[in-house]
């Protein structure tokens, strides 16, 4: 018993010293740049930073599409968002990450109805809800956090290159983690079930959108489209809610209390969607709504040619 008061002492002491740092460091973005007559997606858009985030991009004009699998949760985000703002031109769709048939009905749907997308924000994740095989046979975690984002990703390429100009290129700002720092790229086990610890689980999809990032950008050279990822910091948001309901309930309460607010943790991909410097580069690393030039991807190209086969193979492109 002693030695999990002193784990739940060092947490605690920990997480206040993070929330006060980040309390005093947290920077806002800035832009007053307008959405009007633009079209954005939030994928995870309906709690959380994504709401916030989807709810910044309404009070600027821009049509909004929210997208999550709980249809009650989207559709009271979208009431929320429209009373906020002002704006009606906010659609709820449905969208399970975790079925690669919903995520091409959903990447279907948007380019049979939508003229442009201007902006595709991967926001949607899960903590270590569990360890187990989806219908697709992919770990869970794995395929809600990266193989889901990245087919929905590359299903909407087309209509991002088709709205991006020189000038004004088409923006997609994916979400990571400083967790991404444990991660691995082990393609013959990253869909295993009971071979890494949860924690792992999400540590790796963390990293391999990162990886996604930096290679996607290279893919999209000679396109109006850039790609960005960005690390929010630590959010008080429920993403770790299901992890248990002792152990996911403390976490979130230490989340809750002592770091940022969804709000608070939205201001970079909001950042990275918005300023002039962010829409300039392509491929790089934003924290507290700063490029970040020392986040490194440390494998040769024949890994990371790899990397991105074994990503269509598991997503069937």
């Amino acid at each position: 018993m002693s030695v999990i008061l002193l784990i739940i002492e060092i947490i605690i002491v920990g997480g206040m010293i993070v929330g006060l740092y980040q309390k005093n460091t947290n920077l806002m973005c800035k832009s007053k740049r307008r959405l009007d007559g633009k079209t954005a997606i939030v994928i995870g858009g309906t709690a959380g930073m994504g709401l916030e985030i989807a709810a910044d991009f309404a009070h600027r004009g821009a049509k909004v599409i929210i997208a999550c699998p709980i249809e009650d949760e989207g559709l009271h985000a979208k009431k929320l968002i429209i009373r906020s703002s002002g704006n009606e031109n906010i659609i709820f769709k449905y969208l399970d990450l975790a079925s690669l048939k919903s995520v091409r009905l959903f990447a279907a749907d948007i380019l049979a109805t939508e003229e442009r997308l201007d902006l595709l924000i991967n926001n949607a994740g899960v903590g270590t809800p569990g360890d187990f095989l989806t219908k697709d046979g992919m770990n869970f975690i794995m395929q809600v956090n990266y193989f889901g984002i990245f087919l929905v990703t590359m299903l909407l390429l087309p209509l991002l290159k088709k709205t991006g100009t020189p000038s004004e290129p088409s923006r997609i700002v994916n979400t990571s983690s400083i967790m991404h720092k444990i991660g691995r790229l082990d393609f013959e086990n990253w869909n295993r079930v009971g071979y890494w610890y949860k924690i792992q689980i999400y540590g790796n999809s963390k990293l391999c959108l990162l990886v996604f990032t930096r290679e996607l950008a290279k893919r999209l050279k000679d396109a109006n489209v850039v790609v960005n990822i960005v690390d929010p910091g630590a959010v008080g948001t429920k993403i770790f809610q299901s992890a248990g309901v002792s152990f996911g309930s403390f976490v979130t309460f230490i989340f809750t209390i002592l770091f940022k607010q969804p709000w608070e943790g939205a201001q970079t991909a909001i950042y990275a969607a918005m300023s002039l410097r962010a829409g300039q580069v392509s491929g790089e690393y934003f924290k507290n709504c700063q490029l970040c030039k020392n986040v490194n991807v440390p494998y040769d190209e024949d890994i990371l040619q790899k990397f991105w086969e074994e990503s269509l193979k598991c997503v069937k492109l």
